[in-house]
């Protein structure tokens, strides 16, 4: 079975765009999908895609920042709603269980409601939440085998994913400044998507907000696309996507995140958008 990466979303920042979506990656394996990060609009994304809902078996977020989580609970609501009728792993830092069970609290008219009305089984029992504990092996499957690392990204417990799949390795990044940890996960990776900062372009719109602890923060727990690219060659990987792009809605070409990566890394660079499939 080929292995497909498609990607949902490709802004950072948790305030809509308007020309990129919220975080989001879909990995599918033959008839199966496999979902990292589930920003605001991912459901769509995945309409939009062509990708049915009831092919999931996974999805994880990387960290607790909205932009990363804002649909979790949604997708599979409104997934459930669709076609929905086989279980669904989910995994994140803690608490992610606990978000799951109140969530599932808050939708339990449309949950009961449909169950009675239409005869959906429950959703309730169809997700399987799962805390992280710490790094390692996560979800293991016929078709992938998924393994998370701590990345630095304060004051978040944030992870990064690697699918390997029977024809592909896939690394997502999630949020992070450069890290050991991160270049270790993707030694010898087919792809690596990686976040990716243009701090030239962050000066306007930080000067009209009270923007010094936010400034502090992108600083200091981001990535350039230089040192993206230090990563990627570090680490020995084929491809390098470039992908939750702070700030999204700039107007920045392609040209000018690539050539920074290309500084150095000599591999392949892609600039991620919506709905990009590699």
């Amino acid at each position: 079975m080929s292995t497909r990466l498609v990607l949902l979303g490709t802004a950072g920042g948790p305030t809509p765009k308007r020309s990129r979506s919220a975080p989001a990656q879909a990995v599918v394996v033959g008839s199966a999908t496999y979902v990292i990060d589930c920003g605001n609009g991912v459901g769509r994304q995945l309409a939009l895609a062509g990708i049915g809902f009831d092919s999931l078996r996974a999805v994880a977020v990387t960290h607790h920042h909205s932009d990363h989580n804002a649909d979790l609970g949604n997708l599979l609501l409104l997934a459930w709603a669709a076609n929905l009728a086989t279980p669904v792993d989910v995994y994140g830092p803690a608490p992610v269980a606990e978000m799951m069970d109140a969530y599932l609290t808050f939708a339990r008219t449309d949950i009961e409601t449909r169950i009675d009305d239409e005869g959906r089984p429950d959703l309730r029992a169809l997700i399987r939440a799962h805390d992280l504990a710490g790094p390692g092996p996560v979800h293991e499957d016929d078709n992938v085998r998924i393994t998370a690392v701590r990345v630095d990204h304060p004051p978040m417990d944030a992870y990064a994913y690697r699918i390997d799949t029977a024809d592909r390795s896939i690394v997502i990044s999630g949020d992070t400044r450069p890290c050991p940890a991160l270049v270790e996960l993707a030694r010898g990776a087919d792809i690596l998507v990686h976040e990716a900062i243009h701090l030239p372009s962050l000066d306007l719109p930080l000067s009209q907000t009270n923007g010094t602890r936010l400034r502090e923060h992108l600083l200091g727990s981001h990535t350039t696309p230089a040192d993206a690219g230090k990563v990627a060659a570090e680490a020995g990987v084929a491809t390098l996507v470039l992908s939750h792009l702070v700030p999204a809605d700039a107007d920045i070409p392609d040209e000018v995140w690539a050539a920074e990566a290309r500084r150095n890394f000599t591999g392949e660079i892609i600039v991620g958008a919506d709905l990009m499939t590699l």
